[in-house]
């Protein structure tokens, strides 16, 4: 069966919808075999060919020579092979053409069904690879439906499907319809409603992305975040430094007049900022961490990766924060495990240092904090 038209077709899909001429083929192939075997015997041993270079679409059966047949459909006598084949033997195949009349007919209407298929294939694919490249990156989505799960975001021209979910929310945000909201892209994945992208406000990682789009020093490399701890809607401590000894990292990441970091403070809501300076120096590196708390002596244990901190009495509230956020957040950002207590003047301090105090943010309130809380 010669259809010149329908290989230019499969040419115009392949530059129109960029899928592959070949992939088209190989699937045609075995969807034509099918309909064969199903209007003309599904016992028959068959398959379709399609040469694009012939603009021909055949169908071939084939049976295995034998002494004895049993099975008419699948089996061919010696003597009748040699009437196709005289060089036949038993064990051999033999192969014949077996393209009926009416087969351009069925052929178009598998076709059809295989195209469409594979198009639907196609654009679902090439909107998850779309996706996937958004992963690790802010993006912005268009808020068009919410429910108890999740917020559900538009993405993009294509239409795309930004997930939400509650837990990926920052406590206390509320969204309407129609709203625009920055996201971090975490990953893509297909499921039963088609390609959709799992994003984040929560994530830490949402932090360094903001600050690496404020700050021209950290995409380029000259100050480097060294970690970020993170509670979602209370605060986050991150801590940065410098490759350039010249370069103030801090001042770099609070900008001029605080433009840099009320930047990103503006897309976070009521959650707070402290910036800290990192420190190879563990005993440094801690008593900034808990800023603006001053500290009077710290004993740190590297293999244990614990620390004793003392503070005054009247500040063992603000080393704490309130719920324990504040020594929580320096724990986890620095990887000690912090033990806060309240200086007792009449106590010998016997493996302590004294640590200067580092104010990074003052705008804890110390009302805001309790020392009463069990760590």
């Amino acid at each position: 069966m010669v259809n010149k038209d329908f290989f230019i077709a499969l040419d115009l899909l392949e530059k129109e919808r960029n899928i592959k001429k070949e992939d088209f083929i190989a699937l045609l192939e075995t969807a034509l075999t099918s309909a064969y075997k199903k209007n003309f015997g599904e016992a028959k041993s068959a398959f379709v060919k399609l040469s694009p270079e012939r603009n021909t679409i055949k169908v071939y059966s084939y049976k295995t020579v034998v002494s004895v047949v049993e099975d008419e459909d699948k089996q061919i006598s010696l003597a009748d092979a040699k009437l196709i084949k005289k060089t036949s033997k038993v064990g051999d195949q033999i192969m014949e053409e077996v393209t009926p009349k009416d087969f351009g007919r069925i052929a178009a209407q598998t076709a059809r069904q295989v195209v469409m298929q594979k198009i639907r294939e196609a654009e679902k694919n090439n909107m998850l690879q779309g996706l996937e490249e958004k992963a690790g990156e802010i993006i912005t989505g268009i808020v068009r439906r919410i429910d108890d799960r999740a917020v559900y975001l538009e993405i993009g021209l294509d239409q795309a499907e930004g997930v939400l979910a509650t837990k990926d929310q920052i406590p206390g945000e509320k969204f309407q319809i129609g709203d625009k909201v920055r996201v971090y892209a975490e990953s893509a994945r297909d499921d039963f409603r088609g390609a959709t992208l799992n994003v984040s406000r929560t994530s830490m990682n949402f932090i360094r992305k903001l600050f690496e789009y404020e700050v021209p020093e950290i995409e380029n490399g000259t100050v480097v975040i060294k970690n970020v701890a993170r509670e979602a809607g209370l605060r986050t401590k991150i801590s940065v430094y410098a490759t350039d000894p010249n370069l103030d990292a801090i001042g770099a990441c609070v900008g001029n007049r605080g433009a840099r970091v009320n930047a990103i403070s503006a897309e976070l809501g009521t959650e707070k900022i402290d910036i800290i300076p990192y420190s190879d120096i563990p005993e440094e590196y801690i008593a900034a961490a808990l800023s603006p708390t001053k500290i009077i002596s710290i004993e740190v244990d590297e293999f244990s990766k614990q620390a004793k901190v003392k503070v005054a009495p009247d500040k063992l509230s603000l080393a704490i924060g309130k719920q324990g956020h504040n020594v929580r957040l320096a724990a986890k950002l620095t990887g000690f495990k912090i033990d806060v207590k309240a200086y007792d003047e009449n106590e010998t301090e016997k493996a302590s240092k004294p640590i200067k105090n580092i104010v990074v943010d003052d705008s804890i309130d110390d009302n805001d904090a309790f020392a009463d809380l069990e760590l």
